[in-house]
């Protein structure tokens, strides 16, 4: 054990140890998809979420290397929607040496006391989209680009250092160009021909902006009081991810279901897998890392199910099983052969649509903390 000295993350050169912690931490593990250093420094410096969100960032040093790191968050959206006093974490990487992690997660705890709050859970984001949850099962998986890793023991770290679950995350990895089955494609055909449902134009939502303002009214109208600990985006916030993620979408493997007023009725969002172009950039963009990301985003064989759901008046109605047909379509024409899908909360009565695939198997499960403190 070192002679560890917990500091507070301020400097921008601070900053960068910070980010490229990780990258040292898992040199060796072939699973593990580094983010890219810009990318994270926009985000801990810049995210849309800080103009509401407060944050703190702690690393412990052993000399003048970096062997943990954390980052506390309040969320007053959050608290004052859900009527609690929590404090979440993220950014939590740690050697094998619990002491760090109590370092770390003990700063976390005092910093959060000091603002009042009563407890403190994670991992999380800053609000519902980012990386979340810590992995506790499918450690010889590869995650997709927008999804955590982490060594078996942070979970020993959890436990020991006095934290529970609170919930959990799953994961499949399905066939696909399985197609979907007949059950689920008599409902869709139904569905479309009683109430006029149709598919929109991708091509069309990247260039009206009103469209795209539309679409993340209904994102957060689909989750609001269904999915546990949702969190509405600000226009701010919508605007940025907007910006992010739009330019992105393929018709070749995403579906928008519009009813017979074109507004949005359903959606189902996929993308190519990064997490390959991601572990040979290394965490650069430049020289060419560009490259390797460009290749990743024409090839269909690997795809990440991104983003799923319904405007409240069509849920439980069975309006998913369209944007299923059209998706399933879509990969069969591009050629895909895997899919892994998003992280759904476990009580999401959403996740029971995999149960009607016939190819699926569990892929990984992630688990959110929590302690009274």
């Amino acid at each position: 054990m070192g002679e560890y000295k917990v500091i507070t993350v301020e400097s921008r050169r601070d900053l960068k140890k910070f980010v490229k912690f990780p990258r040292e931490l898992y040199k060796d593990c072939p699973q593990y998809v580094p983010a890219l250093d810009s990318d994270q420094l926009d985000t801990l410096t810049k995210n849309a979420a800080l103009e509401y969100c407060t944050q703190k960032l702690w690393m412990v040093m052993d000399g003048k290397k970096v062997v943990g790191r954390i980052c506390a968050m309040i969320n007053p959206r959050y608290n004052e929607l859900y009527q609690k006093k929590r404090v979440r974490f993220g950014w939590f990487d740690a050697i094998d040496d619990i002491k760090v992690a109590q370092l770390l997660l003990s700063t976390a705890e005092t910093w959060a006391k000091e603002h009042g709050m009563d407890e403190v859970h994670g991992p999380l984001f800053y609000n519902t989209l980012g990386k979340q949850g810590m992995l506790v099962e499918g450690y010889e998986n590869m995650p997709p680009f927008n999804c955590l890793y982490n060594y078996p023991y942070y979970n020993d770290f959890m436990i020991r250092l006095g934290y529970e679950k609170e919930y959990d995350w799953i994961q499949y990895k399905i066939k696909a160009d399985q197609g979907v089955p007949d059950r689920v494609r008599s409902i869709a055909e139904r569905l479309q021909e009683r109430y006029k449902l149709h598919e929109a134009d991708i091509d069309q939502l990247k260039k009206d902006r009103k469209m795209v303002k539309r679409f993340f009214e209904i994102y957060n109208d689909c989750f609001s009081g269904i999915v546990y600990n949702f969190i509405p985006f600000t226009e701010a916030e919508a605007a940025e991810e907007a910006k992010m993620s739009i330019s992105m979408l393929d018709k070749k493997l995403s579906a928008l279901v519009m009813d017979e007023n074109n507004d949005f009725a359903a959606f189902g969002i996929a993308f190519p897998s990064l997490s390959t172009a991601l572990k040979k950039c290394n965490g650069h963009l430049f020289p060419f890392g560009w490259i390797h990301l460009l290749r990743a985003m024409k090839n269909y064989e690997n795809i990440d199910l991104m983003l799923t759901g319904a405007a409240p008046k069509w849920q439980n109605t069975g309006v998913s099983s369209i944007f299923h047909v059209l998706m399933a379509t879509a990969f069969q024409r591009a050629g895909c052969k895997v899919a892994i899908t998003n992280p759904q909360i476990e009580t999401n009565t959403a996740i029971n649509v995999w149960d009607r695939y016939e190819f699926k198997e569990l892929y990984m499960r992630r688990r959110c903390y929590i302690k009274s403190i």
